[in-house]
Order: C-alpha cells, then structure tokens, then sequence
C-alpha cells in the first residue's frame, strides 16, 4: 500500500495546473535573477595567473581560446587527493558534454584544480571526460576566487567562502562527530567525502567547489560573476532530474560516486 496521498486524473490535473504557476512564477524569477547577474560590474583582473594545460603553459587569456567570455567550474581535487572530489565528478559528468555547444556560442570553458597537470589527466582519463582541464598549481588563481584556503586560515576561523565567515575547525577533529563540523552549504557529511579523495576532512575542506566567469574585452579580462556552496546546484545536473522525480532527491548520507565505482561492494 502506498503511504502517499493518491487521487483522480481530475485531481491530479487540478493540483498539477496550481503548482504550474508556482513553477511559472519560479522561472521569471530565474530570468530576472539572471540579468541580475549579467548587471553585476565588471572587476578587471590584472595579475598574471599561470596556468598547465594540455597545449602547455597558458595565462587566463588563453583559456578563452579567441573567444569573449569564460566560464570556469573550479573543480575540488588539491594536491594531496588521490582522485578527483566525488560531488565535483558527479557535477564534471554533467557539464562535459555541453562544453561544445558553449564554444559555439563564443563562451570558453574550463575546470581548473590546484593538483598537478599530470594527476588530473590521468584522472580524466579514467572518467572518460573531454573538457579542458586545467592546472593551477603554485597559482594565487584558487585563493583570490575564494576557493583554496590555509591550515591557519581553517584553524583560526579566517576563512570566508560563500561571501561568509566560518568558524574554526574544532581542535581536535579527531573524535567528533561528522554532524559537528560540515562543509558550509554541504549536504552530506564530510568525512565520508574526503575519505574518497584519500584526504582527511581538513586537508579535503580547505580546497573548495565554485563557478567563476570572466570576460575579455580590448584585451583586459574581468571577473563578472562567482557562485559557490549550493549556490552550483543549478548545474548539478543529477538534482534538476531528482527534483522532478516521485520521491525528491531522497537523499540519506553520500549516496553517489564517481560513475565507475556504482556496483562496487
């Protein structure tokens, strides 16, 4: 027997018609939200961020491959992870396939990490995954878009992601409960999570996920727009179908993996 209210086509469709205009009203919001943020202003961006790629050495200009704007997806994997952040691949596996689509539509994309060029490649291969990927490693890139941070930072409470100030880490970690200290805007605990990228919960928290875009324009690049913590779930791909599932995203814990590890004991 089901435990859910059940009802007739009639009722359904009565039902189904109120929430459609709730949904209406939510997406002109969303459009109005969205020239919000093309109304942000512009911050020009002069120091001379380094990049490896898999064409070489590059600077931010060259990610935008001759085109005007860039989107970056600053994607979780810091030098002491043993793989890519599980959330973060679950998030690469939805947008790798519409980087060509935004190329034809004068944006340029790229995932950048701190880890280096060669542990990310490798890793990419693995996923199947076509996207530019880029390496940051011994950059400021990570720290200035707020998404890299340092042990004293994380100890002392000076760390500010998601335009807020978190308080410290609790000293020692060891022995607490994962409910006790989560990632800021996190759903799952933490614990578990980092203990797939072969990190412990500090080393895995002080890389952070986020979403910058960029725009070139006579020759000077500006910083238009960040977005972090739930802030990316609109391009988490898997929540916008869940969403739209009978039973919600019906989550309890860190259900999902990288997509090759589902079956594994």
């Amino acid at each position: 027997m089901t435990t859910h209210m059940t009802g007739t086509r009639k009722e359904w469709l009565a039902a189904r018609l109120e929430l459609l205009a709730d949904e209406k009203e939510l997406t002109r919001c969303s459009d109005l939200l969205a020239q919000r943020r093309q109304e942000l202003p512009w911050v020009r961006v002069d120091k001379d961020y380094r990049f490896e790629t898999a064409d070489g050495n590059a600077s931010l200009i060259d990610l935008f491959k001759g085109r005007s704007q860039l989107l970056v997806y600053h994607f979780m994997f810091g030098p002491d992870y043993t793989a890519g952040c599980p959330s973060c691949s679950s998030i690469a596996d939805g947008f790798n396939g519409i980087v060509v689509h935004l190329e034809n539509h004068d944006v340029a994309f790229a995932a950048v990490s701190r880890a280096p060029l060669a542990r990310l490649q490798v890793f990419k291969e693995r996923m199947g995954w076509s996207f530019p990927w880029a390496s940051s490693f011994g950059s400021d890139f990570n720290r200035d878009f707020s998404v890299w941070f340092t042990e004293e930072e994380q100890r002392d409470g000076g760390i500010e992601y998601n335009f807020h100030r978190e308080a410290p880490m609790p000293q020692p970690l060891a022995g607490r409960s994962v409910q006790e200290w989560q990632l800021r805007g996190s759903e799952g605990p933490v614990a578990q999570i980092a203990a797939m990228t072969g990190t412990d919960v500090a080393t895995y928290t002080r890389d952070r996920p986020g979403l910058s875009a960029f725009v070139l324009q006579d020759g000077a690049v500006y910083h238009t727009y960040s977005s972090y913590a739930r802030g990316l779930d609109g391009v988490w791909g898997m929540y916008q179908w869940l969403d739209r599932a009978p039973l919600g995203r019906n989550e309890n814990g860190v259900w999902w993996r990288r997509h090759d590890e589902y079956g594994r004991g």
